[in-house]
């Protein structure tokens, strides 16, 4: 990362993704109540305290809770998370995007601001060897690679990883807190457990 000023710099958009249909966990994730709240107001309270752009991006037919904030639709087919990463990129313009999914609670202030104010085109967190593209910066003139890799079904993970990111390894994430807790998203019922537990006090 470089350490130019961002005084000169376009805000960056802040895109939390609600286009999942949420199989696993029984529903859409946007609208699960955590700790009273629904599920996607954590992210979003995070983009808005890290001076981004908020935007949710979902489908015409999500299910969504009332929002203070732009919803853009991405297209009705098909359901990939590219869908959501490319409508963010053609709303943002010529400014970054700093992608984080509706079920990432933990996602802090201080990583997404770091990851807008990052130069590469491309940055995303490693956390268990696994690349995290959910909670990533993508640079405007990455939308033609992932056009064509939505265009032939490829998976997200084979995509980023061909596109050779700045990969952020857990050790430079610990300077933000744990790395596991600010990748945690929920899929299932038991994860949703887990961050509800994460909330407690104690864990604080």
């Amino acid at each position: 990362m470089d350490g130019e000023s961002s005084e000169h710099r376009p805000v960056a958009l802040g895109a939390v993704l609600a286009g999942g249909v949420g199989r696993r966990i029984g529903g859409a994730k946007a609208t699960l109540e955590l700790a009273g709240r629904p599920l996607i107001s954590y992210p979003l309270e995070a983009v808005a305290a890290a001076g981004l752009e908020p935007v949710v991006v979902a489908k015409r037919d999500s299910q969504l809770p009332p929002l203070n904030c732009l919803v853009i639709h991405e297209p009705d087919r098909p359901r990939h998370p590219l869908c959501g990463v490319l409508a963010a990129l053609r709303h943002a313009g010529s400014r970054p995007v700093v992608i984080v999914g509706c079920d990432m609670p933990f996602a802090s202030a201080r990583l997404l601001a770091w990851l807008a104010a990052a130069s590469e085109r491309l940055v995303v967190p490693s956390v268990h060897n696994r690349l995290q593209p959910l909670l990533a910066r993508y640079g405007t003139e990455l939308a033609p690679a992932l056009e064509t890799a939505l265009a032939h079904a490829q998976a997200m993970q084979c995509t980023v990883e061909s596109l050779r990111p700045r990969v952020v390894t857990e050790a430079e994430l610990a300077r933000f807190g744990n790395p596991r807790r600010l990748c945690f998203n929920v899929n299932t019922p038991a994860d949703l457990k887990e961050a509800r537990r994460l909330l407690e006090p104690a864990d604080l």
